[in-house]
């Protein structure tokens, strides 16, 4: 997002938090539960994955919408306040919704080490580096070879040659939010 539009989104990271407050809401409804293991829940946890990124990103889309884009062409300051006001509102938001008690995310993932060559290592700690590193290098990709993408590179590099080469600015933009929301989901 800082990339494209130079804002720094200070609410980047309550949509983080967001993503594993939805995230934990529908583990009831998929039936998964701490001290249950096993492949059962592979399906169920991406199926609960897949969700939280889709629905944080409408809900990141929705705040450009609304917060941002109208800020667009306003002096620097004014989006700046606007990312802090943000980050307060979704703070708030998950304040309501959830109260101001700490909430215990399930540990669904195994606990057992493995020792390769000396060095031990949790099972827990491979899966979670395997996503970033696939996560990661599908972005990389996507940047790199899709249309989007380098629409989102365009942007980055010059909004109004790239509003005269055709492309919408502003929907190249909520991509950008969209994405951003569903890493900051898969992270949460």
């Amino acid at each position: 997002v800082y990339g494209i539009i130079e804002l720094i989104n200070f609410a980047h990271g309550d949509v983080f938090t967001l993503g594993a407050f939805i995230s934990l809401a529908l583990f009831p409804a998929f039936g998964i539960a701490e001290g249950k293991s096993g492949f059962g829940y592979v399906l169920p946890l991406l199926a609960v994955g897949v969700i939280t990124m889709l629905v944080t990103g409408v809900i990141n889309v929705a705040i450009e919408r609304v917060a941002y884009r109208p800020l667009r062409h306003a002096p620097r300051l004014a989006p700046l306040i606007t990312a802090i006001g943000m980050s307060s509102i979704l703070e708030g938001a998950m304040y309501l919704w959830r109260g101001p008690f700490n909430l215990h995310y399930p540990d669904l993932l195994p606990a057992t080490r493995l020792n390769i060559g000396g060095v031990s290592i949790g099972v827990k700690d491979l899966i979670v580096m395997t996503l970033a590193i696939v996560l990661v290098v599908a972005f990389t990709l996507f940047i790199n070879l899709s249309k989007l993408g380098k629409a989102m590179r365009a942007t980055a590099q010059d909004r109004d040659a790239a509003q005269l080469m055709g492309i919408d600015i502003n929907r190249t933009i909520a991509a950008t939010f969209f994405i951003g929301a569903v890493l900051a989901a898969a992270g949460g």
